[in-house]
C-alpha cells in the first residue's frame, strides 16, 4: 500500500484511520489511538496547511518533493515544513502497517530480513534496541539502501525522506505514542508493537519499494 499521503499537495488532509480505534487494543488503548491520530496528527497537517498556505509557489509541490528538497523550502516556514511535513508523512505510514492479529513476514520480505539481520527474532532485537536508544522523541525506521534492509533511527518527525528515500515502515517512539498505557516504560510498548504490525501491508510496500 502506498503511503498516498505523499502525494498530496496543498491543502493536506489528515487520512482516515481504516479501522476502529478498538481495534489495536491489545497493544494501542483506544484514547491513545483518538488522541494520537485525531489531535497529534491533525495537528501536524493543520500546522503544515498554515505554514505553506502563503507560499503559492509550494502549492504545486507534494508532500514528497517538499520534503525531499527542504533547500528549496523558504527559509522562513523551512522549519515548519519540516517538522509537520515530516509528522504528516510519518503518520499517515504508520496507520496503514497495522492490525489486529500481527504475525510474522513471509516470502520475499522474510528473505531480505533474514539476509540483512540474520533472522527474525534479531531483527526486532536490533529495531527494538534502536528504538529504546532513541534520545527523546523520534522514530524507528526500516530501508532498504542499494537493495539492503536497514534500520535507522530519527529524532523529532524527521524522515529518510529528507534523503530521498521512503521507509518501508517504522515505529513512532513519541511519548504521545504510549504514554497512556505503558508510562515511561518505551520497552515495554516496542515489544508489545509486534502484535500488531500488518505484516501483509509491509510486504506490498516492499514490493512497490522494490520496484520504484
Amino acid at each position: 500500500m502506498a503511503n498516498e499521503a505523499l502525494d498530496q499537495k496543498y491543502p493536506f488532509e489528515l487520512p482516515a484511520l481504516g479501522y476502529d480505534y478498538d481495534a489495536l487494543e491489545s497493544v494501542i488503548d483506544v484514547e491513545t489511538m483518538k488522541l494520537h491520530h485525531d489531535k497529534h496528527h491533525q495537528a501536524y497537517v493543520d500546522n503544515l496547511n498554515k505554514a505553506v498556505e502563503s507560499k503559492t509557489d509550494l502549492h504545486d509541490k507534494t508532500l514528497s518533493q517538499l520534503l525531499g528538497s527542504l533547500e528549496s523550502v523558504p527559509e522562513d516556514v523551512r522549519g515548519a515544513v519540516r517538522n509537520n511535513g515530516g509528522g504528516h508523512a510519518n503518520h499517515s505510514m504508520f496507520w496503514t502497517i497495522m492490525k489486529a492479529g500481527g504475525g510474522s513476514p513471509s516470502g520475499e520480505l522474510a528473505a531480505a530480513i533474514d539476509e540483512a539481520f540474520g533472522s527474525f527474532d534479531d531483527f526486532k532485537t536490533k529495531f527494538n534496541d534502536a528504538g529504546v536508544k532513541q534520545f527523546g522523541s523520534g522514530w524507528v525506521f526500516v530501508h532498504a539502501t542499494g537493495g539492503k534492509l536497514e534500520i535507522a533511527s530519527q529524532p523529532n518527525q524527521d524522515t529518510p525522506l529528507h534523503k530521498g528515500i521512503e521507509p518501508l515502515f517504522g515505529n513512532d517512539v513519541w511519548e504521545h505514542a504510549y504514554y497512556l498505557k505503558y508510562n515511561n516504560r518505551r520497552p515495554d510498548y516496542l515489544k508489545a508493537w509486534w502484535e500488531v504490525v500488518d505484516w501483509e501491508a509491509v510486504a506490498r510496500r516492499y514490493e512497490r519499494l522494490r520496484a520504484v
